[in-house]
């Protein structure tokens, strides 16, 4: 059974607070709704809320990658910026000094090829680069792209996703995905382990997420801050046998933990929740790179293999995942910087080390092309898919020849 959440009702009664109090609760599947009551709260209208309605089921739409059109060296992009900087070899970029609420349709498509190669963009900051010259830091926090920016900004990328089960802002925005913790419910570490929190949103869906942002509007003076993990480096840190099994391999994700969270919750289902079908290794249109596509939060087993063998080879992925810092980056976050990673490439987890601070954010989530295998990609394309970590050393002037045999060197570790 899915862990309980609580529904509005019963915050205003201490008795039912109490309980409130008692129970466990895991921040993945369980939506949160207290509130701490501040009448005088800035972003009030963002607090979230569960309209009792129904959407229809989703169907497949066209989508165009944006990031193809892009010009490879991005100049448009990067050329508008102060400071462009690699966090790690495998995933992260920061940007600094470009205004999110000024780009080009070319600078749009040259963000979504930068964040398809790097997995994650962070700091985007949405002042103009003058205004970075003439007040660094400071009037970074000080300046905001609104909502309304931000979805007209994910809608260039696909249609946006609206969501079944978490909340939407006060104010009546559909397409909008509310983050929201503050101090009247701590969650309870009895209920998950950090394992459980790493996911790729939505994954479940027939055309999961693609360029998603978000932006924090409230947050604590320290913690909250969100991790990703790389699949391409994931995927080219296995061994050749490993991978040509894994790319013949597909797995299912569901959304009903979720869907049983909320209704446990009291809360109303808007969407019939889904299980869909994905190769557990995909392709990335724009880049033609590989990567493992499967996460702890909605990706429940491998299909047409023994449960047995399914378990291991998830637990095996899950933990490459969670545990291996060579995939991984890890962003502190400041009022208004802004992410934007790919969902199609990265899993990701918010670290709950803040409370009883408030964490506070908005998301906006477009839809992808509906996952491609690489025997289709192939087939469809005439290209062959590639191991993003060869493409790279091929461009340093690398060869790097893949051990088949077996054998591994005795080799030192200098620290």
């Amino acid at each position: 059974m899915a862990p309980v959440a609580v529904n509005e009702a019963t915050i205003t009664n201490s008795k039912d607070q109490q309980k409130i109090q008692e129970q466990v609760v895991n921040p993945f599947y369980s939506p949160y709704i207290g509130d701490d009551g501040d009448n005088n709260y800035k972003f009030a209208e963002f607090k979230p809320t569960f309209p009792k309605i129904n959407w229809p089921p989703l169907t497949e739409v066209q989508v165009t990658e944006r990031g193809v059109l892009a010009d490879p060296s991005k100049r448009n992009l990067l050329s508008a910026a102060q400071k462009v900087k690699h966090l790690t070899p495998a995933i992260g970029t920061e940007i600094l000094g470009i205004d999110l609420r000024q780009l080009s349709d070319a600078q749009k498509d040259e963000l979504a090829l930068l964040v398809a190669e790097r997995g994650v963009v962070c700091k985007l900051f949405v002042l103009p680069f003058a205004s970075y010259v003439q007040h660094p830091w400071k009037v970074f926090r000080d300046q905001e792209i609104d909502i309304h920016q931000q979805l007209d900004l994910a809608r260039h990328f696909g249609p946006l996703h609206k969501h079944a089960t978490t909340p939407i802002p006060k104010n009546g925005l559909e397409e909008v995905h509310v983050v929201y913790n503050d101090a009247s419910r701590r969650p309870d570490p009895a209920a998950f382990t950090k394992l459980e929190l790493w996911h790729s949103d939505v994954s479940y869906e027939i055309q999961p997420p693609s360029t998603t942002s978000l932006r924090v509007i409230t947050g604590p003076e320290v913690g909250g801050d969100t991790l990703w993990s790389s699949g391409y480096a994931l995927y080219s840190s296995l061994s050749p046998g490993l991978q040509t099994y894994l790319e013949g391999l597909t797995a299912l994700h569901s959304a009903v933990a979720q869907a049983e969270g909320a209704r446990a919750a009291g809360l109303h289902v808007r969407r019939q929740e889904i299980e869909t079908i994905h190769p557990v290794v995909r392709v990335h249109p724009a880049t033609g790179w590989k990567s493992i596509y499967v996460n702890q939060g909605f990706t429940r087993r491998i299909i047409g293999v023994p449960k047995a063998e399914s378990d291991a080879i998830l637990s095996f992925l899950f933990h490459q995942i969670s545990e291996n810092p060579d995939f991984q980056v890890r962003f502190k976050w400041e009022p208004n910087s802004v992410a934007i990673w790919d969902n199609r490439i990265v899993t990701h987890s918010a670290i709950f080390d803040f409370w009883p601070a408030t964490r506070h954010a908005l998301r906006a989530t477009p839809h992808g092309e509906k996952p491609t295998s690489v025997a289709d990609y192939e087939r469809e394309t005439g290209k062959e898919a590639k191991d993003r970590q060869l493409v790279l050393w091929e461009q340093q002037g690398i060869k790097v020849e893949r051990n088949t045999s077996g054998l591994s060197k005795k080799r030192g570790y200098n620290d």
